[in-house]
């Protein structure tokens, strides 16, 4: 089994910021615009991945890659906190959490955007809306008021059979939980890293992790 990985980062931010694992001089990196949709971005990954490397992806970008698997073949996915929101619809907190981000955006839509991170603020982020911050987090919330929803992207079940599949999550979100235990269902191997909340892959021991799941593929 190749060892080859491949990671998928936003092109928004340095690929070792993304991945402090990742090795600069052997690993290959996939940069992704973020105002691009999850279909979009896994016709990129297509495109810019060749053979069949261990892809790694990280919240929404764990959508791209797994729509990306049934093109590319990858001969692993390690999915960091994965948004597979699309997996686990009719969840009670799952759908508590889109009916938010809907409302939010459709303050957004009106022009509302102080409105939109009232919602989002708290939800994403923790703590309350802070009016005295407002003009230091507007730029943040213009970046989530235009952001692709990870949801509604037609990802399957189906998609992800047949392919090994380590998930790591931050043990802060039962969102995330409750995405990874549907993963375990279709025979992934999900490892909780607490103390980086939705960035587990900052912790040192995330390379210990992936060489232990590297090492049961063969």
């Amino acid at each position: 089994m190749s060892t080859r990985r491949a990671f998928a980062h936003s092109a928004s931010r340095p690929a070792q910021r993304a991945w402090p694992s990742a090795r600069v001089d052997a690993d290959e990196f996939v940069p992704l615009p973020t105002d691009q949709a999850p279909p979009a971005q896994a016709t990129l990954i297509a495109a810019q991945v060749s053979g069949s490397p261990i892809l790694f992806a990280h919240s929404i970008l764990g959508v791209s890659a797994a729509l990306a698997t049934p093109t590319l073949h990858p001969a692993a996915l390690v999915l960091v906190e994965p948004a597979l929101y699309d997996l686990v619809r009719g969840n009670e907190a799952i759908e508590r959490h889109i009916s938010a981000v809907s409302e939010a955006r459709s303050l957004a839509a009106t022009g509302d955007l102080l409105g939109f991170w009232g919602i989002i603020r708290p939800l994403m982020f923790g703590g309350s809306f802070n009016a005295a911050h407002w003009e230091t987090e507007r730029p943040v919330a213009e970046h989530w008021a235009r952001t692709p929803l990870p949801w509604g992207n037609g990802l399957r079940e189906q998609m992800l059979q047949d392919t090994p599949i380590l998930v790591v999550t931050g043990g802060w979100n039962d969102e995330y939980e409750y995405i990874a235990e549907r993963l375990v269902h279709l025979g992934a191997e999900h490892v909780v890293l607490e103390g980086a909340q939705h960035r587990p892959q900052d912790l040192p021991h995330f390379s210990a992790v992936v060489d232990a799941f590297t090492a049961s593929l063969g």
